[in-house]
Parts: C-alpha cells; structure tokens; sequence
C-alpha cells in the first residue's frame, strides 16, 4: 500500500481501498461484540494465519513501493515531504497505523494490528504494552472526543491570545522607540526582534550603575594622612621599540643619501614628523634639535653631518605621511581589531584595586620619545626626550598586594608602599627635570575626594571673606613695605582672580602670576576712558596665555602701586618685599586650608550662581536657559582669563551654520505661503476638512519657527565662545553642585551641561545635590 502524487494531488491505490475495506468490516464486528476474519472464526490461530499469508502476497509489492517512496522523499525538498507527510495523515488514519518509524526515521513493513482487537498487544505512542479490549476501546474513544472538543475550544483563545500579545508588544516597542534621546537613531524592525538585544544593553547599563562605588555614601576617614589601605596594579604601559625605516626610505645630507644609525635614524624621523609644523621654523626649535641629534650620533655621523641646513628629511616625512593615509583608509574590520586591542590594554593596565573596588586609572601610557614642543616661545623647545626606562620607574603599591611584573631584561628603580601618597607610579623626565607621576581618573574616591574638598573649603571662605577684605583694605596704609605690598596683592587675587604666580628657573617660559608680576607689565593711568585711577595690565600668565586688562582701583591701591614702582627698573617686580610662599602663609592663618587659589575658586563659583540667577527665568525653553548658563559660564571664564584662540574650522562651521538658517528661514516663507492659502480656502468654503488643514498649517509654521529659533540661539552661543574656553573653569573651579542644582530647578537634562566624562567625574554632586542647594 502507497501514497501516489498523480500531479493533481494525492490519491489512493486499489491495495488502499482494500485494505480500508477490510478494518471497516473488522471495526464493525468489533463493536458488535465479535471478530469476523475468513469467514467470522474466532479461532486466534486462524487470525494470524490469515494475516501472514496476506502479508506475504503484498510483502514484495509494498517493500517495492516503500523503497520507491524513500527515494522520492530524499530527492524532493523539505517542503514536498511536510506535504505528502500531512496528506497522508489528514486522508487515511490506517495508512498512518500501517507505516511505522524506527530510530533513523526510515520506514519498514510491519504487520497490521488493530489497536483494540482481542488477544493482541499493541504499543502505544511512548512505545509501552497495552492491554486492549471493549471498555480500553471506549475510554478511548471518549479521550479522542474530548481533545478534540478541547483544541476546537483552545484555537479562538490562543490566536486571541497571540494577537494581544503582538499588539502589547508592537506597543511597548512604540513607547520605548519615543522614549530614546533625538541624536540616536532608532532601531529598524528586524533589529527590535533579534532577541531583545536594547533591552540587554538597558540590564547592563543598570547593572554598571548599581556596581558603582557611591564612596560618598561612606563615613569619612580619619584625617591620618593615609590615602588607601589596599592599592594593587600592573604598572605603566611602555610604548613599542623602534622600528627601523625600510631601505627603500633615504635620508639625504648634502644631496647625498646616508645611512644613519639606529639611534640616529629615530631621532630624525621625530623631526621628519614635524616638516609641515611651525615649531621646525623656529631657530630655538632647531638649534636645541640639532644639538640634541648630534649626541645620539656615532662619531663619524657626527664628523659627516655638520649642519641641519643640509640635512633633507622629505623622504622620511613622506613615508609617515603615507603610513597616516595607510591606517585611515584601514577597512571597517581591521579598525576594529586594533580597538579591541587597544581594548585589551585598557583592561590589562588601565584599572587597579583600590581599598577592594575597581578603579580607572588616569594616562597609564608612558610618554613615547619625541621633541619637546612647550608653551609659547619656551626656552627649551626643540630638545630630546629620551625613552623612559623601568630603571627610571618608581613603584607606589600596597604591602599584600602582587608587585608589578618589569618587562623581560628589566628592573624597577624602585618599589615603594606609601599611602600618603595617591600616584601609582612616577619617573623625572629628562628635559624640565619635572616628576611624572601616573595618577587616577578623575573619576576616582581619590580625585572626587579631592574635588569635595576642595569646594567645601571654598565655602567656607564665603563666611571669613568679609573680615580678611578689611583686613587687606587696612593694609594699603600700612607704613611696612611688606604689609602694604601684601595687601595690594591680595586685593588683586581677590578682585582680579590672578593666579599667585610662582619663582621661575632661567630656562622657562616667561609667564608670571601676581607675587611675580614686573614694572613693565602694569601701566598706571590716573584717568583713562572716563574712568579715573586705571591700571593696565599685559603680561602673560599659565600656559603662555597674555592677560590684558584695564582696571580701576581704589586710590589707595593706584597710589601704593606708585610707590613700589619708585627707582626701579622695568624688569625688576612690583613686589619685591613678598613671595607666594609667604602670602598662603598669611591667609592660612586667618582660615585653615585657605590659599590664594582658594580665592580664585571662591570667586568663580560665586559669579556662576549670581550669573544663572540674573540671566535664569522659568519661561525660558531649555535651549534658552542652555545659553543663559553658557553666559554665566562665559562671565566666569572672562574674570578668570580663560582664552583660546578661534577653533581652525570655526569659519567654516560658522558658514554651514549660517546656510541652515537660511533654508530654515526659506522653509518659513513657503509653509507660511500655505497657511495663508488654506485659510482662504476655509473662508470660502469652511468645512471639517479645511479646518483641520489650516490647523496642520499653523502648526508646522510654529514648528519651523522654533527650530529656527534653535539654530539662531546656536550661532549666537558659537559666537560668543569662539576665543573664550569654557571647559577650564566648569572642570575647575566652578562647584558641580551648583551647576546640578539649577539643572534640577529649571528640568535641564544634566547632558546639555556635562557630557558623559564630566559626569563621571562628578558623580558624587549629581548624586547628592537637590535643586535648593546654594554655593
């Protein structure tokens, strides 16, 4: 008996409908109480005898068509098979009773039993013995009603059920798309189904922040000295060996090639590197090179290469060129694998243990070998910095904990255990003769302590500032050179936000603070743009920044100044009687931990608060009150000369920007255009449709005029900022807290002020502060 597709679909063979025949009698019989085979005996021995002799007539003609199913079922696709399969199923149960699977799915010739005919076994679907008979058969027969009854019942409830099911999450998924912020873009319908994946990153970034250590959740320390308990870490990461250039790269002295030595060769290549710089044209740059180069030299390279205007390095330059279009035109899969390498470093060396908690580490990189560069027109600029070798490394880790391994062939300078201390570890570099040290994120207990601290002694001045400006202000008639001249100084530190200013070594750059200000940088004028008692201030302070100012003072302060500029020379200091030592000195005694600088964070934070207050109105959209702080931080960075020069694609943004407004400004006329044309179409023929179409009008004008609104208020801000640097001052010396205060009064998303570094970094003032907090 077979299954035979006649290309119109599935039909039954004449053995088929024989062998149907057949169990309809023997069911038949069966319900009547008896079992009518050959002629109704009941003999057991005559049943089996009957089967047997007809099993062997088709035995040969069935194991044929069962074998010549096979290989028509192997041959057809999957889909061919599920659909004879199921035919066969749905057409005849029999065929279904008659074929039977072994273990490898292959079908075989077994002989037919009926499930409930007297005298047999038969197997049930978990391949068990059972025994059969009348009421076996009836329990049966009920169960196969009752499923069936249930399935009808159970189909209306479960697609009912699938399709809430869909439509809740077709909804969820709706909701959560709305919720993400505008800059990221939303996942396309076959990245929502894969698995949840948003959801798993959601867990995790819930999972990172309850990990987090809130130490400022912590009882304080003891005020000990100590810094840690526990500190464990794998020591700085030291850049690659050299790598010589290929043959094929010359250098050429004299219009000749010559063949450098290693040393030599890398010490070219960092100059090579810098062609196109401007420090190269610097005579100091070149000389202090040139110098440096020549030390590293054999004898006869020295001997050879006489001077550096004969040496042409444009060969090397162009192969570092290359190599630098090489690795941005590097494919998306090869950038990839150097992240997750610099990755791997990153866990590697970039966390320590710090008291049990994992903590990041700041720059854990030693600094490669290069050219000194420093700020402004310094001294040194030019000389070598040599490779710092762990024989210059000094080890700061606690006692219990796994001492850094060296790398192979090296050693340690030395291994230390103090706590009192926060760097990890620290090397002299070879050109200033300046410590290094490799300290933690800004985002650590210590750096975070640090900060708290710092902006809490801030504070606290506010309730002792009074008293020490009387104090200075008594000062200016001091008969004392020395009283009077530290009472001007501060009074300049105080109103000016001057930095102190520090001694400086021959070999630095010029850049003076207050207590080291000269005669040639102050000009006094006792009236100058209608204002009387002026002074003029050029000098240029940290970083080689010039700080230019016109100032009225107090009569007091522009005569005292008179006086110590008397019989001396423009390039002998103003005040000659004090140092910075001597003035923190003074101002500790009036307040513990109170320092010049102190007042220069004091200062700042007090003109941010006093800045959002005057310039803050709760109507304002957060775009609006977003510029309103940047004014505020802006006055801060003014007061404390925060300057940079203008961005090198600020023209160009600038023009990209103005070209926006433009279109926007365009896209106004046009969608006004429209509203004034539906308005007149609903005045002559009003109607629900045209009513709603002036409403879309109207609201699309007010859309594009708010987004114009948004663009104008970004130019205004670029504008303002292009020289001023806001980063110093809100990283330094404006507390966080007031900054998330006022995000808190007036729904300010804490992203439109800090970014994600910043708010890592204070972290303690996001976490602790509410909207009444006052500086």
């Amino acid at each position: 008996m077979r299954v035979e597709d006649s290309g119109k679909g599935l039909k039954r063979t004449a053995d088929q409908e024989r062998e149907t025949e057949s169990r309809k009698k023997k069911k038949k019989s069966h319900l009547n109480g008896t079992t009518e085979v050959n002629g109704g005996s009941n003999d057991m021995e005559s049943i089996l005898q009957s089967q047997k002799s007809r099993d062997k007539d088709n035995g040969k003609t069935k194991n044929k068509d069962i074998k010549s199913e096979k290989e028509s079922m192997k041959s057809e696709k999957d889909g061919s098979c599920k659909k004879i399969r199921d035919a066969s199923v749905k057409n005849s149960r029999p065929i279904k009773e008659e074929r039977a699977n072994d273990s490898s799915g292959a079908e075989e010739n077994i002989p037919i039993k009926e499930e409930n005919e007297p005298g047999n076994k038969v197997l049930d679907r978990d391949n068990h013995h059972t025994s059969t008979g009348k009421k076996q058969h009836k329990d049966h027969k009920r169960a196969t009603k009752k499923d069936r009854k249930d399935k009808k019942k159970e189909k209306p409830v479960n697609g009912a059920r699938q399709e809430k099911t869909e439509a809740h999450n077709k909804k969820r998924k709706h909701h959560e798309a709305d919720d993400e912020e505008p800059k990221k873009k939303r996942m396309s319908k076959g990245e929502e189904n894969k698995g949840g994946k948003g959801k798993n990153k959601k867990e995790e970034k819930n999972e990172q922040e309850k990990s987090k250590w809130k130490w400022w959740e912590e009882s304080k320390n003891s005020n000990d000295g100590q810094k840690w308990k526990t500190l464990e870490h794998r020591g700085p990461l030291f850049p690659p060996e050299y790598e010589p250039l290929p043959n094929n790269v010359p250098f050429y002295y004299g219009g000749e090639p010559l063949k450098l030595s290693l040393g030599a060769e890398e010490v070219a290549t960092f100059y090579a590197k810098m062609l196109e710089h401007e420090y190269t044209t610097k005579e100091a740059f070149q000389k202090n090179f040139f110098t440096d180069w020549k030390e590293v030299m054999t004898k006869d390279e020295r001997h050879t290469i006489k001077k550096l205007a004969k040496c042409d390095f444009s060969e090397i330059h162009k192969y570092f060129v290359n190599k630098s279009e090489e690795k941005k035109n590097m494919t998306k899969q090869e950038k990839q694998a150097l992240k997750e390498e610099a990755n791997k470093l990153t866990e590697e060396y970039g966390y320590c243990l710090l008291d049990g908690h994992r903590e990041k580490i700041g720059n854990f990189r030693v600094e490669p070998p290069g050219l000194f560069r420093g700020r402004g027109e310094h001294p040194k600029m030019g000389k070598l910095k040599k490779r710092v070798q762990p024989e210059d490394v000094i080890i700061n880790c606690s006692k219990d904990s796994k001492i850094p391994v060296p790398p192979p062939g090296h050693k340690w300078k030395r291994v230390q255990h103090d706590n009192t201390v926060t760097w990890l570890t620290s090397w002299v570099e070879n050109v200033q003769n300046h410590t290094k040290y490799v300290m933690l994120n800004p985002s650590s207990k210590l750096k975070g302590e640090k900060d708290w601290q710092k902006y809490e002694v801030a504070r606290s001045l506010k309730l002792k500032v009074d008293s020490i400006r009387r104090q200075y202000q008594q000062d200016w008639s001091s008969r004392e050179m020395k009283t009077r001249q530290r009472g001007v100084a501060l009074y300049f530190i105080d109103k000016l936000a001057l930095r102190a200013g520090n001694e400086k070594e021959d070999d630095t750059a010029d850049t003076v603070g207050c207590c080291s200000l000269r005669v040639e940088h102050i000009s006094l004028h006792e009236s100058l743009d209608g204002q009387e008692w002026v002074v003029e201030f050029d000098f240029l302070g940290k970083d080689s920044i010039r700080y230019y100012n016109k100032v009225p003072v107090e009569k007091k302060v522009f005569k005292s100044l008179k006086i110590f500029m008397e019989n001396k020379d423009p390039e002998d200091d103003l005040f000659d009687r004090i140092t910075t030592t001597y003035l923190n000195k003074k101002l500790n005694e009036c307040m513990a931990g109170l320092t010049a600088k102190v007042f220069r964070t004091f200062n700042a934070s007090t003109t941010l608060q006093d800045q959002l207050s005057q310039l803050t109105k709760e109507d304002m959209t957060v775009e609006e009150k977003i510029l309103s702080y940047n004014r505020a931080n802006r006055a801060v960075a003014i007061l404390c000369n925060h300057q940079r020069a203008a961005p090198k694609t600020f023209e160009k943004s600038m023009q990209l920007l103005q070209e926006k407004i433009q279109k926007k400004k365009a896209q106004i006329e046009e969608a006004k255009k429209e509203l004034k044309k539906a308005k007149k179409t609903h005045k002559e023929h009003p109607s629900d449709r045209s009513k709603k179409l002036v409403e879309q009008r109207e609201k699309a004008v007010r859309r594009l005029e708010e987004q114009l609104k948004k663009l104008e208020l970004q130019e205004t801000d670029r504008e303002e900022n292009k020289v001023i640097a806001l980063g110093t001052s809100k990283l330094n010396y404006l507390d966080p807290r007031i900054s998330v205060a006022w995000c808190k009064k007036y729904n300010v998303p804490i992203e439109k002020i800090y970014n994600k570094t910043q708010r890592e970094k204070f972290a303690w003032a996001i976490d602790m502060t509410d909207e009444d907090f006052q500086f």
